[in-house]
């Protein structure tokens, strides 16, 4: 697809635009509701889908096909990133009428630099084409180790900070109670961080590592980095409401690894066949209405299971804490006196 200068600054400036009134319409600290967030969920899967018929309408099917393929993988990737939020905001004991503030912030922060990433994915793969070679077998392996932590069942709380964080906390000092949405505060003339910039930090820097696996993976059904930046800005600005929105639901979901390990194994394949072809050896390739099929139909086995498994569960603990009951004495009148 043929993307102009004009039509990249006009797709930067109204994404700015919704980005803005998103913020504006919720910028003072309150506790997300449902409804809230059940209504801007549904706004920007809206958006996401006129933006794809747009694309359809002025581009071409392929454009448009791409694009939804890119937001759906994108968007269940981020789904499973939903779990880490919960931890982290857990971790640093975020009040709830600032974690909509938190993530709004923290995911800004990873689509500026998801940007870069994606910015690099293009210049790699315009240069080298060998490079889905790297990308196919990375994402291969990340289907495997999905496979492997589902298996393990880690533990919730294993998430650490990373590296960056580290060295932040340790280059600057900070306080430990949280002072409104307040970044800095000066306490006896010093200058000190508060817990808000520091979880914001984590949400962002921890969302970049996860585009480790989700860029390479929409590269595999796109090499047009306006398709993969649009796919990953839809998908990463209706992730804030939908962390309300879902935040019960995260735990019945117990087969999403599973789900998202066949589908980043089915787009690795995809790569080192589009690689072979690229090297001038005849395979097949998969086209992406293929690949749209696959990642939805995946997606809808995998919530399928996922939640007839958890009520399993469910009704399993039900019939063991009835079982661990202690039976109800019963009091027996003594012999009455004459």
């Amino acid at each position: 697809m043929d993307v102009s200068l004009t039509l990249w600054v006009l797709t930067i400036v109204g994404l700015c635009a919704l980005i803005g009134t998103d913020f504006f319409v919720g910028r003072k600290p309150h506790e997300v509701t449902l409804k809230e967030a059940g209504t801007w969920t549904i706004i920007w899967i809206v958006l996401a889908g006129l933006f794809g018929v747009g694309l359809l309408i002025w581009g071409d099917g392929q454009a448009s096909g791409e694009f939804f393929a890119g937001y759906v993988t994108e968007k269940s990737l981020s789904v499973d990133n939903l779990f880490i939020f919960v931890i982290i905001m857990s971790k640093f004991a975020v009040p709830p009428q600032y974690q909509a503030r938190v993530l709004m912030v923290g995911v800004l922060i990873a689509l500026v630099m998801r940007a870069a990433f994606i910015a690099a994915g293009a210049a790699l793969i315009a240069s080298f084409s060998w490079v889905f070679y790297i990308f196919g077998a990375f994402l291969i392996y990340t289907a495997w180790k999905l496979v492997q932590e589902a298996r393990a069942e880690e533990e919730e709380g294993e998430w650490e900070e990373n590296r960056f964080l580290k060295m932040v906390e340790r280059r600057f000092a900070a306080t430990d109670k949280y002072h409104g949405t307040k970044l800095f505060i000066t306490e006896n003339g010093k200058r000190l961080m508060t817990p808000m910039l520091i979880v914001m930090l984590a949400i962002g820097t921890t969302d970049l590592l996860f585009a480790l696996d989700s860029i390479p993976a929409i590269f595999g059904l796109t090499q047009d980095p306006y398709i993969v930046f649009t796919a990953n800005a839809f998908a990463l600005m209706g992730l804030r409401q939908l962390y309300f929105l879902i935040g019960g639901l995260l735990k019945k979901l117990v087969h999403l690894s599973y789900g998202l390990s066949v589908i980043l194994g089915f787009i690795g394949v995809k790569l080192v066949l589009h690689a072979l072809h690229e090297s001038g050896v005849h395979v097949p390739e998969i086209s992406t209405a293929v690949s749209l099929g696959v990642i939805g139909g995946v997606l809808v086995v995998t919530t399928i299971t996922s939640l007839r498994a958890s009520r399993r569960i469910d009704a399993r603990k039900d019939a063991e804490e009835k079982e661990e009951q202690p039976a109800e004495e019963v009091h027996h009148p003594g012999p009455g006196k004459d």
